[in-house]
């Protein structure tokens, strides 16, 4: 326990890191996301394939390499930004992969004729998919939607290693203070574990409240 009450302020500062950095790249995921569905459901094939290239290329790279290529590969064409710009950009475009499949397969599952509906009464393509087919997909996505990003909240340990503070980080200073790994990491785990669940909290409400009955 003197590990937690004699490190409180190293132990909240990770926390929030932690945090924040879940927070701001969930809803860049969940933006991206929603635009790459999009895209990959549009009737345009240039839009399709750039939605297509989107998912293969991010859900195929190992989130590793691609915070190697944000955080040390963009600075050298001179985007110079925090390493916690970074590592949201990181996170958030390597989860939009994750959120636009979880989103395709609902708007997959809204029968055709319900599209088909929308378009004879004269309505676009924006209007068809934001009034009628998202509404009734959205019911469907609350459960994978929730796991992706209880997964982002797991991932963003990997920013660590780059210099962002964030929670799993700060064992080094623990270490090099002499303090029990062992129950340094205990700590740390109940931090992510305090994440996860308000996380899954959220998503339980909202599948109470709007997901598909069972």
């Amino acid at each position: 326990m003197d590990v937690l009450t004699e490190n409180w302020s190293l132990y909240g500062k990770g926390f929030l890191g932690t945090v924040e950095l879940t927070v701001y790249a969930s809803i860049l995921a969940l933006v991206l996301g929603f635009v790459m569905a999009s895209f990959r459901v549009a009737p345009v094939a240039a839009l399709r394939a750039i939605g297509t290239v989107w998912v293969a290329v991010l859900r195929n790279t190992p989130l590793t390499l691609l915070f190697f290529a944000v955080l040390l590969g963009l600075p050298r064409f001179g985007l110079v930004l925090p390493f916690q710009v970074f590592a949201v950009l990181a996170l958030g475009c390597y989860t939009s992969a994750f959120i636009c499949e979880a989103l395709r397969s609902g708007i997959n599952t809204v029968p055709t004729g319900q599209g088909e509906a929308a378009r004879s009464l004269g309505m676009s393509f924006g209007q068809t998919l934001g009034n009628v087919v998202l509404p009734q997909a959205f019911r469907s996505v609350i459960p994978p939607v929730g796991s992706t990003l209880i997964a982002l909240a797991k991932n963003s340990a990997i920013a660590g290693a780059f210099s962002v503070t964030e929670l799993l980080g700060t064992y080094k200073t623990l270490n090099e203070l002499g303090y029990s790994i062992i129950w340094s990491f205990v700590w740390i785990a109940v931090g992510y574990l305090i994440i996860t669940l308000a996380i899954s909290a959220v998503f339980n409400v909202l599948e109470k409240r709007w997901g598909v009955a069972r």
